[in-house]
């Protein structure tokens, strides 16, 4: 199946190039550390297929991943049906896939043990009904939902497929279908970029019942009016992070930081980069997350396939493993596995 991301996909996503990943082969740090991933996607574009056997072929690369968590990226929406029910057909993809692989058939990874969907939170309490079908479909993997709010002044950075209005989290609608999620015990992944973080803030204060994951660290711009500005984002972003994380009803994945957004320009190397400049570059990101969060709150993330258009998947997680060595094997766990189990309510 082939992995590159044709033109369309790669005007907003970085397009992975699987002769120029192979340019660079690792070694897996510690083998035997328990993985669950809880952040990639599936999905079979015009232009960019990304399915089971695609993804078995990264997890099976060295690293010992337990499980997965699918999390909503417009794949196999249903073609007809009233619009707020379609997104309920990627929850029917998905739990077909998870099946699959807890078959064994297909490796021990339990693929897609927890389910990450779409619904349009604006519709307030009548979500109720969304969530329902989202259930039904996706069975006993069913965890929540992702509503993207990622919006800024910077017009580079705003994904077309995602069209999206500013102060979206403030609207009153929004906030409503959010109390109704965490009424169901449905978590919240929110995906937006570093100016928003603190509407992210005052959201999780205004409905502190909402379980909340704050996806990709907070999304960190570095292309645009942002690009050669990285010190001075940094600063604001670590401001930000460390007020979100006197929320105690939210977490934070740590990763995501291969995309063209952030601006890190590892794809314009002649060769891959190794782990080693993965996690002196991601150093700051991920020291100040576990700082102010703590371990038990904070969860590695792939975010594959988009971020492979900037590195493997050895290399990333052997990148993490260096951004944790020194921490007790309690934070270990916490970090790897522990903290996304318990978040997505994965029994593994």
């Amino acid at each position: 199946m082939s992995q590159t991301a044709g033109q369309s996909s790669a005007s907003h996503y970085l397009p992975v190039r699987e002769d120029w990943l192979a340019r660079r082969q690792e070694a897996i740090l510690e083998p035997a550390l328990p993985i669950v991933d809880p952040h990639h996607h599936l999905w079979d574009r015009p232009d960019w297929r990304y399915m089971l056997p695609d993804l078995l072929a990264d997890l099976n690369a060295g690293h010992n991943v337990i499980a997965t968590v699918f999390v909503q990226a417009r794949a196999f929406h249903r073609a007809s049906g009233p619009e707020e029910f379609r997104p309920v057909g990627e929850t029917e993809f998905v739990n077909g896939v998870a099946a699959m692989s807890a078959s064994g058939r297909y490796g021990p990874a339990r693929v897609c043990a927890g389910i990450v969907g779409h619904a349009d939170l604006r519709l307030g309490a009548r979500v109720q009904a969304v969530l329902d079908a989202h259930e039904r479909a996706g069975g006993d993997r069913f965890r929540g939902i992702r509503h993207i709010t990622a919006w800024d002044a910077e017009p580079s950075a705003l994904n077309p497929g995602y069209p999206v209005p500013p102060r979206l989290m403030e609207e009153a609608g929004f906030r409503d279908g959010l109390r109704t999620l965490a009424k169901n015990g449905m978590t919240f992944d929110a995906w937006l970029y570093h100016r928003q973080i603190r509407e992210l803030t005052a959201l999780a204060r205004a409905v502190p019942e909402a379980r909340i994951v704050l996806d990709h660290v907070g999304g960190p711009l570095g292309i645009g009016q942002y690009a050669g500005k990285r010190a001075e984002v940094f600063a604001e972003w670590q401001s930000a992070i460390r007020e979100l994380a006197s929320c105690p009803n939210v977490f934070v994945k740590l990763g995501g930081l291969g995309m063209r957004i952030n601006g890190f320009g590892f794809e314009t190397a002649v060769d891959p980069p190794s782990s080693e400049t993965l996690a002196a570059a991601w150093k700051p990101y991920i020291a100040t997350c576990i700082e102010a969060f703590g371990a038990e709150r904070c969860m590695f993330e792939s975010n594959f396939p988009v971020d492979k258009g900037s590195y493997s998947y050895v290399a990333c997680w052997n990148a993490f493993k260096r951004l944790a060595a020194d921490a007790s094997a309690a934070e270990k766990t916490a970090l790897f596995s522990g903290t996304a189990a318990r978040f997505y309510r994965l029994a593994l």
